[in-house]
């Protein structure tokens, strides 16, 4: 699948963003510019997300071939690769399908292990929306309370809401098939062998994604692995300490 892309910086080793479920590359703009000072960065919308495809077929071994495709499409060599929640299981596929083809691997706040299913209010939230007859954000704010009490994570759901060509709110996302498949995106990932190359973990000190129990698991699949921690911050680490995110992934760059 071509995925959609933002590209930003003309020289440097390429590093390659990846967001979470329900995101997008535009929530990683800000971020991507810092990095660019120094490096090409591209962000990727993932199938079914944000301005690519969508496509009934939704799960990591997918996900991670358009990955593979992305990266063979535009000839970029040895590129650094970055994923965040969902994103981060994308990449961790990616490394054990097609090991050796990243230099390195950074993963945020997320371990390869099962996570059971956790998002059945937001969906029952976005499901419920009448977006026929929808006026406005601020509407839509308003019906999500009911599902969805931290303001962050409604502004954060509804970037996904826009005016199609007739005029009426639609979602970016292809909710019906994340919604058919959420609990694929807790699934462990499919591994043939352990993944040789250096892979950071970077956890949010007030998530519990990745647990100090965690860490035998990681080291069997990825033995070459280091766990950064933020302090201050949750599991969308990079929005809560974006400094202090940006400092930790220049010191591994």
């Amino acid at each position: 699948m071509k995925l959609y892309f933002r590209k930003l910086g003309e020289q440097g080793t390429p590093i390659i963003i990846l967001h979470g479920i329900f995101g997008s590359s535009d929530n990683w703009v800000n971020i991507g510019k810092v990095l660019a000072e120094t490096h090409q960065v591209f962000l990727l919308d993932q199938r079914n997300h944000g301005q690519s495809p969508w496509s009934d077929e939704f799960d990591y071994m997918v996900m991670a071939a358009d990955l593979k495709e992305f990266i063979e499409d535009h000839q970029l060599q040895n590129p650094i690769l970055i994923g965040h929640s969902m994103g981060g299981k994308v990449v961790m596929q990616f490394e054990l399908n097609y090991p050796a083809l990243a230099q390195k691997v950074i993963i945020v706040d997320i371990a390869p292990k099962y996570y059971p299913v956790h998002h059945t209010q937001i969906l029952n939230g976005l499901n419920s929306l009448d977006l026929k007859n929808l006026q406005s954000r601020t509407e839509a704010n308003e019906h999500l309370k009911r599902f969805e009490e931290k303001e962050g994570v409604r502004q954060f759901l509804l970037k996904n809401l826009y005016r199609n060509s007739e005029n009426e709110f639609a979602f970016r996302i292809n909710l019906k098939v994340i919604t058919k498949n959420i609990d694929v995106v807790g699934h462990e990932l499919f591994i043939k062998n352990p993944s040789e190359t250096f892979t950071y973990f970077i956890k949010g000190s007030d998530s519990h994604y990745i647990l100090p129990e965690d860490e035998r698991y990681i080291s069997e699949i990825f033995p070459n692995f280091e766990i950064i921690e933020i302090t201050n911050a949750g599991h969308w680490v990079q929005a809560d300490q974006p400094e202090a995110f940006v400092k930790a992934v220049q010191q591994i760059l």
